[in-house]
């Protein structure tokens, strides 16, 4: 879900009102999963603290806290992690963070764009999908029982992960009816087009039988 850009703003306003740290969970969305290094920066909402794992080495066991230097001021032994500075873990975040300055956080950007195009129709074709959101290559179409209750349908949301599976493509859904598309950022425009070609197959197949 893409929150209103005035949502954070105002959150951030409130903050800073009342004294409260300002936290993001960027494990998933960020280090160019949505088309920028992070996900705040489509709005601007500066943070206090940003959380990070998962993307920041490529799948390796690693996470990081990034804050404000003010924050980060800790006596020795208040903070250890069993894998926190993993050599190996480590090299591979090196040569994560090279490719993604090296253009890949530009590349999501470009391809979620050819992506999301490719989907909308999927979206104006079938009332069974209420919306196609998301930025970069973290998407997701919402598919529901009908767009006058916006009632989520999991048992549709099944039949098309699984149809799509059996024609080799692998998706996750996300939350109680949404199906999401967030591949390797290295995906090429080719290989989204092929993808969707597939999705929309199983979805004539599977929303026509609903």
């Amino acid at each position: 879900m893409v929150p209103p850009d005035d949502f954070l703003h105002e959150l951030r306003r409130r903050c800073d009102t009342h004294g409260i740290l300002f936290a993001y969970d960027e494990v998933q969305s960020g280090l160019g999963r949505t088309g920028k290094m992070f996900a705040w920066q489509h709005v601007g909402a500066e943070p206090d603290i940003v959380a990070l794992a998962k993307g920041i080495a490529s799948g390796l066991p690693l996470g990081a806290m990034i804050a404000r230097a003010e924050l980060m001021d800790w006596p020795p032994g208040s903070h250890a992690s069993t894998f926190g500075g993993n050599p190996v873990a480590c090299a591979a975040a090196h040569a994560t963070l090279d490719l993604l300055l090296g253009g890949l956080v530009d590349h999501a950007h470009h391809v979620g764009e050819h992506l999301r195009r490719l989907l909308m129709p999927c979206a104006r074709e079938h009332v069974r999908i209420a919306e196609v959101r998301g930025r970069g290559l973290m998407l997701a179409l919402e598919i529901v029982r009908d767009r006058a209750s916006l009632a989520p349908d999991p048992d549709a949301r099944q039949r098309i992960l699984q149809g799509c599976f059996e024609r080799g493509l692998l998706l996750l859904g996300c939350g109680p009816g949404a199906v999401r598309f967030c591949p390797a950022l290295v995906v090429s425009e080719e290989e989204a087009s092929v993808a969707v070609e597939i999705f929309a197959e199983v979805l004539r197949s599977v929303l026509a039988k609903a």
